[in-house]
């Protein structure tokens, strides 16, 4: 088995790419977890409904893993996803909002393991500042965004305040010194060079999701109240 290589930063890795490689590292920390020692492309494709082919063709990237015959060895593989992800050491996260968003993406337990630590939550509100939330983050003045992000060495901002006050939370961000940015507010954002800018509008999603009702021609979806509402029983 080759060892794993270093991509080369003339090497362009899609964004579609990297996040393929989160979903064989949550499939590889389930199988480890089953005290599963290997698993091939076309057994991990099975289980998780992945494609085999893509599988290897993103491992390739980054070298030789399998063996022929034998398949991946699971901890290996899942160490070198979390290298690869640059997971092998934590990552601070603020959260500018502490809304009803912000509050639950605090508490959300995949942003307290895995690699990430949130640090605090930043809020223009004073009723709520000191708060904590159940996972014990406590809430600041986002005027002492830039002590925080200093004290706590963050690299990482979230985004969670309404779509008029992104702009400016987000330019406050990079000033700090935050070099990348989640933005969950329904707005497109005015990038700044250098800094990396994610956005998740669920409401483009949500259309996403209508325009393909509206146009595949092979949706059998159908309301289930539908055969309970016989034309007598609806109102």
């Amino acid at each position: 088995m080759a060892s794993p290589r270093d991509v080369s930063p003339k090497e362009v890795i899609s964004e579609l790419t990297t996040e393929r490689l989160s979903v064989y590292l949550r499939c590889l920390t389930y199988l480890e977890s089953a005290n599963e020692k290997t698993v091939s492309s076309h057994e991990l494709a099975r289980r998780f409904h992945l494609n085999s082919a893509q599988i290897r063709k993103d491992l390739a990237y980054f070298g030789e893993f399998g063996i022929r015959g034998v398949g991946y060895d699971v901890t290996r593989l899942k160490q070198t996803l979390i290298n690869t992800l640059g997971l092998d050491r934590e990552r601070t996260v603020i959260i500018s909002g502490a809304g009803n968003l912000g509050m639950a993406l605090a508490n959300y337990k995949g942003f307290h393991s895995g690699g990430f630590r949130i640090a605090a939550l930043l809020d223009t509100d004073p009723r709520r500042y000191d708060r904590k939330t159940r996972s014990g983050v406590v809430v600041y003045s986002a005027d002492r965004l830039i002590e925080v992000v200093k004290e706590n060495s963050v690299e990482i901002g979230i985004i969670a305040v309404p779509a008029e006050e992104a702009q400016a939370v987000y330019d406050a961000m990079v000033d700090s010194g935050i070099c990348a940015v989640l933005n969950f507010a329904p707005v497109q954002i005015r990038r700044r060079d250098g800094v990396k800018l994610k956005s998740v509008d669920l409401r483009i999603n949500l259309e996403s999701l209508s325009f393909y009702l509206k146009n595949a021609p092979d949706v059998a979806c159908e309301n289930p109240l539908d055969s309970f509402l016989t034309p007598t029983r609806r109102l």
